[in-house]
């Protein structure tokens, strides 16, 4: 019957471990991505995090919580913005753009009709 009570206190014992893990690397991460927070704050508050962690913790949550939620939106909205800057560029053109250029070669006299068809061809493939 020990065993049991063991293992059980083993569980409960690791999720609240895990849960601490993932709240100190959250602050952390929150820490360095506050842009606004001096170097010397950054600091102390890591200091703080080290020597005296579960105090530290729940004051930062405390006094900085209601701005992690809005660092890490805008973190995560400027990745998304840069991920979508970076696909289109690599993507380059759709192939309406390119008929849309193949035609005006096309008015403009520098192709010919089948030249113009073959293009037309590409794009849509």
């Amino acid at each position: 019957m020990s065993n049991f009570w063991d293992m059980v206190w083993l569980m409960i014992s690791t999720f609240f471990f895990v849960a601490y893990l993932i709240i100190m690397f959250q602050i952390v991460v929150d820490l360095f991505r506050d842009h606004e927070l001096g170097g010397g704050s950054k600091v102390l508050w890591v200091i703080g995090l080290i020597f005296i962690p579960v105090l530290t913790a729940i004051i930062y949550i405390i006094a900085r919580g209601k701005g992690m939620a809005g660092r890490q939106q805008a973190s995560l909205q400027k990745a998304k913005s840069e991920t979508e800057t970076y696909i289109k560029t690599v993507a380059g053109k759709s192939p309406a753009a390119d008929i849309a250029e193949a035609k005006a070669l096309l008015d403009a006299g520098t192709i010919t009709q089948s030249e113009f068809d073959k293009l037309k061809a590409k794009a849509l493939a």
